[in-house]
C-alpha cells in the first residue's frame, strides 16, 4: 500500500510539472501592450494600440471616445502603421475621477502616455474637440514626441465667438448647449447626431446609432465640464508655436464646426495645408471614409 501511494505521488508530481512547463513555456499570443495606462495616481486611460511601424496617435471628439476610429484602425494597421487611440479621462473605458476636465489636464495625460510608450516622431491626430486638445498639447509641450499633426474637423482655434473672431457658437448658444448637458443630455446627443453628417442620409442608420451609443457612454460630469473648458479655450495665440507639418481635414458642409475654422487654422499655422471634403459634414471620417483614410496615410508617409 505504501509503495502504491508513493508511486501515485511521483506520477502526480510529474504530471503537475509537465502542466507547469506547458503553461510557462507557452509563447504569449499578445504583444504585451497595456490596454490601460496610469497617468496619475488612481487614474488610468484606456488605450487601443494596434499594428506595427510608424505610430499614428488619434484623439477623439466630444463626447465620443477612441472607439470612433474603428475604421481608421482597420485601414492603417493593414497599411503597416502602429495606430494608438486614446480615450480622454471621463470618456469611453477610461477612468472618470472627480476633478478638473480641461485642456491642460488632457495635454498632461497625453504627455505621460507618450513617455510611457516611448513614442518618437508620431503622427498626432485629433477630431473636433480632440483637435483642440492636440493643438494645445503641441503648444504646451513644444511638439514633444510628435513629427506631424493632423486636425480633423477641429473645434479650433476657437469653438466660440470672441473679440476678433466672429465665427463659431455665440455666447447664448454655448450656454444653452452646456445647460442641456445638465438637463437633457440624451436629447442633446440625439440632436447632435442628426447634425453630425452633411445630411441624415450621408451615413447609415446603424452607424448613427453606433455613434449615439458611444456618446451616451461618456461621463455626464466630464461631458459638461469638457465643453465648458472648450468654451473658455482660445488657441489663436498658440498656432504660431506649432513647428511641424500640419494637415487640416475639414468637411465643406460641416454644421458643427464651420469650414471657416479650417481656413483660420491654415492662416495661423505656417506649415499647413487643407484637405477639403466636399461631400462631408462633421462626420468626414465616415462620410468620405476612403478619402479620409487614404489622405491620412499619404500625410503620414510624406
Amino acid at each position: 500500500m505504501k509503495t502504491l501511494i508513493t508511486t501515485i505521488t511521483i506520477l502526480s508530481t510529474l504530471m503537475l510539472n509537465q502542466v507547469s512547463f506547458a503553461q510557462t513555456g507557452r509563447r504569449p499570443a499578445s504583444a504585451g501592450r497595456e490596454s490601460y495606462i496610469e497617468v496619475e495616481k488612481n487614474v488610468k486611460l484606456h488605450v487601443t494600440d494596434l499594428g506595427e511601424g510608424q505610430p499614428v496617435v488619434l484623439i477623439h471628439g466630444w463626447p465620443l471616445n477612441n472607439a470612433m476610429y474603428e475604421y481608421q484602425y482597420q485601414y492603417l494597421t493593414h497599411k503597416g502603421f502602429r495606430v494608438i487611440g486614446i480615450s480622454l479621462r471621463g470618456f469611453g473605458k477610461s477612468d472618470r475621477p472627480y476633478g478638473r476636465y480641461d485642456f491642460d489636464v488632457f495635454s498632461d495625460d497625453l504627455k505621460v502616455i507618450f513617455e510611457k510608450l516611448k513614442l518618437k516622431n508620431a503622427v498626432l491626430g485629433g477630431f473636433s474637440m480632440g483637435g483642440a486638445v492636440v493643438t494645445h498639447y503641441m503648444a504646451k509641450y513644444n511638439g514633444a514626441h510628435v513629427g506631424k499633426l493632423a486636425l480633423f474637423a477641429a473645434a479650433a482655434p476657437s469653438w466660440k465667438q470672441r473679440d476678433g473672431f466672429p465665427y463659431g457658437a455665440s455666447d447664448e448658444a454655448a450656454a444653452g448647449l452646456i445647460h442641456t448637458t445638465q438637463t437633457n443630455r440624451q436629447q442633446l446627443v440625439e440632436d447632435f447626431g442628426k447634425a453630425f453628417p452633411a445630411s441624415e442620409t450621408n451615413i447609415s442608420a446603424p452607424m448613427s446609432r453606433w455613434l449615439e451609443s458611444i456618446s451616451l457612454d461618456a461621463s455626464p460630469y466630464a461631458t459638461t465640464h469638457a465643453i465648458m473648458a472648450l468654451r473658455d479655450l482660445d488657441l489663436r495665440p498658440e498656432l504660431a508655436k506649432i513647428k511641424v507639418p500640419v494637415a487640416i481635414f475639414h468637411g465643406v458642409k460641416d454644421k458643427l464646426c464651420d469650414f471657416v475654422f479650417a481656413e483660420q487654422l491654415h492662416k495661423g499655422i505656417k506649415d499647413s495645408y487643407i484637405v477639403r471634403f466636399e461631400n462631408s459634414g462633421h462626420a468626414l471620417f465616415l462620410e468620405e471614409m476612403d478619402k479620409f483614410n487614404a489622405e491620412l496615410e499619404k500625410f503620414a508617409r510624406s
